[in-house]
């Protein structure tokens, strides 16, 4: 045998060789074991999210299409509301002239019957005032004349 006596640090010789093949192995071995499911895991992984993407743009769709149609319900009710308030007014305003009138036809027979009530006042006062000064101008004439008046 002879004794090779070299200063390099990599010499090519038979661990070279075994070395490779072990670096080969130890690939072949981390593919199998780490890298292979490692790939399979990312891809199933890539594909649930862009599943959860394509889920997250349809709920958006959806939440969009839900808004339009709450915004159409309230411009709905709105518009109804309105119509409501519009009948109920019309309402009110019918009831109010009714009221009005009803009140007015009660005063104006309260006036009838007030003005009935001061007229037959008036014609008692008027009688009675008519006999007192009958009386009492009796009463200044028989003064007058110092003697008895008969009616």
């Amino acid at each position: 045998m002879q004794i090779i006596s070299t200063t390099g640090l990599i010499t090519i010789n038979a661990t070279l060789i075994v070395q490779v093949i072990s670096f080969l192995i130890l690939l072949f071995v981390l593919n199998r074991i780490m890298f292979r499911p490692l790939r399979e895991t990312m891809s199933r992984r890539d594909a649930h999210l862009e599943k959860i993407q394509n889920d997250i743009i349809q709920r958006k769709n959806e939440l969009t299409d839900l808004e339009k149609k709450i915004h159409a319900g309230e411009l709905a009710a709105r518009h109804e509301a309105f119509e409501v308030k519009i009948k109920l007014e019309n309402s009110g305003m019918q009831q109010a002239a009714e009221i009005i009138g009803e009140t007015r036809n009660e005063i104006d027979a309260h006036k009838k019957k007030a003005h009935r009530e001061v007229k037959a006042q008036l014609e008692n006062a008027k009688n009675n005032l008519q006999r007192e000064s009958e009386n009492l101008a009796l009463a200044i004439m028989e003064k007058i004349l110092e003697r008895r008046l008969s009616q």
